[in-house]
């Protein structure tokens, strides 16, 4: 198995480097969009927090 071989993956290779792609984009996703969300969370409650002292 050469390396070029395993890269076109036995004609698929379009197919299959795109599947990882999509992947790899969703699981980023997932990781950042729950960091985001609490930011946001976090940020909202000081701001709470700081209207309730005044």
């Amino acid at each position: 198995m050469t390396i070029e071989s395993f890269f076109a993956m036995g004609g698929y290779a379009f197919y299959v480097w795109t599947a990882y792609g999509i992947c790899g984009v969703v699981l980023v996703i997932n990781v950042l969009m729950p960091l985001r969300q609490r930011l946001s969370f976090l940020q909202e409650l000081a701001r709470k927090q700081q209207r309730q002292q005044l």
